[in-house]
């Protein structure tokens, strides 16, 4: 009780921050088909939501280090906010993708800026409590957000006013908090290659990793439209998603720390494979059918970034934790900018299913690729711990790095 009240500011912050800016993607999608945006205008916006994310990734530590991390976080939520009231003054898919920018720099600043500050507070005894909490607020505010979707009216002023609401309220727990702030840690060095170097197959898997939540969470409302979902069942089928993501965190953590992590990220993308065309089988089926295929298909996908990234920390040091964890991200946002775009377009000139088949041949680009690894290495007998590993900034190897234990 003491661990939840001492870090009861920053979880509150979480919590509101992802409701705010979960809830965008979805409400997005649909307000840009009530406004006569295209399919590939509306997959635009992803994308450029992942790219201001990666520029707030990289940023972030630099003005947390010139100005501190209450101001810090204060400059990217009224970043955020601004980018959220703005969308209905200006009704064209190039500024809304400006304002998405806006949005990913939000969340990545303001990520950095908790998991800092966290990072600075926990210590080696109450470390595994702490982050066990930071990733149920985490998750849990998640499956709100897409739950959102089923009470906000597409392309309002009330809708867009009460997410920029809910992001504003962010600022309030952790800028009022008494507790101290904690000294500004170096920002660390972005070393792609180091990722390259220690795990080319880890590097590979968190970019597919990348293509697949992207894709699905900003494409996902476009497919769910074209297949018959009300807007209230996009909701449902988004969060049906991300439960199935978080229902698989420990059992794949217990395959992953029990067998070779190259076999159980092979086994994971081909049962991927399998769930893309589950989904699609089931797409034209009733909305029970659906929800359950994007259950299925978030146990599959969503703990592909973990275990690569277990995979990669087996082969480094305790000192290139926090870079190889930098290097990580890049990969990943290099696979998000790009999916949600890509995705739409092919949507645009194919239909619907396309998304997954996207996916499908994605995942089975590292299924090959991993039985070509296979063959080049023997893996570590004195592998790290698995730890689930949340794509929300480039300063998450602090948090966790001492979690990873030979």
């Amino acid at each position: 009780m003491r661990l939840l009240i001492s870090f009861a500011a920053l979880f509150l912050s979480v919590i509101l921050l992802q409701i705010s800016s979960g809830g965008l993607g979805p409400l997005d999608v649909l307000s840009g088909f009530a406004l006569g945006f295209s399919t590939a205008q509306i997959g635009m916006l992803g994308s450029a939501h992942f790219f201001g994310f990666f520029i707030g990734c990289w940023w972030a530590p630099r003005l947390m280090g010139s100005v501190g991390h209450s101001r810090a976080f204060a400059a990217f939520t009224a970043t955020g906010a601004i980018g959220l009231l703005a969308h209905m003054l200006i009704l064209d898919p190039y500024a809304w993708a400006l304002m998405r920018v806006a949005s990913g720099l939000c969340v990545a600043g303001c990520y950095t800026v908790i998991e800092a500050w966290l990072n600075a507070k926990v210590t080696n005894e109450n470390r595994g409590r702490a982050t066990g909490t930071y990733r149920i607020a985490d998750l849990g505010a998640s499956l709100v957000a897409q739950l959102l979707i089923s009470v906000l009216e597409p392309a309002s002023y009330v809708s867009y006013n009460l997410l920029a609401l809910l992001c504003c309220a962010s600022l309030l727990p952790l800028t009022l908090t008494k507790v101290t702030q904690p000294a500004t840690p170096d920002a660390p060095r972005l070393r792609p290659r180091l990722a390259l170097e220690r795990s080319p197959l880890a590097a590979v898997g968190v970019i597919v990793a990348g293509l697949t939540s992207a894709a699905f969470r900003m494409a996902g409302p476009i497919y769910g439209q074209e297949v018959g979902l009300q807007a209230s069942q996009i909701g449902y089928f988004l969060a049906a998603f991300v439960l199935g993501g978080a229902l698989a965190q420990y059992p794949m953590g217990w395959l992953a720390d029990k067998y070779d992590r190259r076999w159980v990220l092979i086994w994971l993308s081909a049962a991927s494979v399998f769930s893309c065309g589950l989904t699609i089988a089931l797409g034209g089926g009733t909305t029970v059918l659906i929800m359950l295929s994007a259950t299925i298909f978030g146990l599959t996908t969503f703990p592909i970034f973990s275990v690569s990234a277990a995979h990669a920390h087996d082969f480094a040091s305790d000192e290139e934790r926090v870079e190889l964890s930098a290097a990580l991200m890049f990969f990943y946002a290099i696979g998000a900018i790009a999916s949600p775009y890509f995705a739409s377009v092919l949507i645009a000139m194919f239909g619907p299913y396309s998304l997954f088949a996207m996916i499908a041949v994605g995942h089975a680009g590292l299924v090959l690729f991993g039985l070509v690894r296979m063959r080049a290495r023997p893996t570590r007998s004195d592998r790290t711990s698995y730890v689930y590993s949340p794509r929300t900034s480039f300063t998450i190897g602090r948090l966790l790095g001492r979690q990873r234990k030979r």
